[in-house]
């Protein structure tokens, strides 16, 4: 099955869109340089494994949907973003 990232969020062939996006652009790029920076520091030993928790921000940053986000029904992309279609 082959899996895509669209401008609304995750998409799938078969499925449609999967996750949607409730991430805005300022908060991507956070996690992402977050998430770099831990892992950077994680593979340099600075601090212990924990630091491989940055793959989960980057990840959530690259995709631009957090499932947490979803949970608890918090989007931080304003309208112009997010209702694109």
């Amino acid at each position: 099955m082959l899996y895509r990232v669209a401008e609304d969020g995750l998409f799938s062939e078969k499925r449609g869109i999967i996750m949607k996006s409730n991430m805005g652009s300022i908060d991507r790029a956070l996690r992402i340089i977050i998430g770099l920076i831990l892992m950077g520091l994680a593979l340099t030993d600075k601090v212990g494994w924990w630091g491989w928790i940055g793959i989960v921000p980057v990840v959530t940053g690259a995709l631009g949907s957090c499932p947490v986000y979803s949970i608890i029904g918090l989007n931080t992309c304003g309208k112009k973003n997010c209702d694109k279609k």
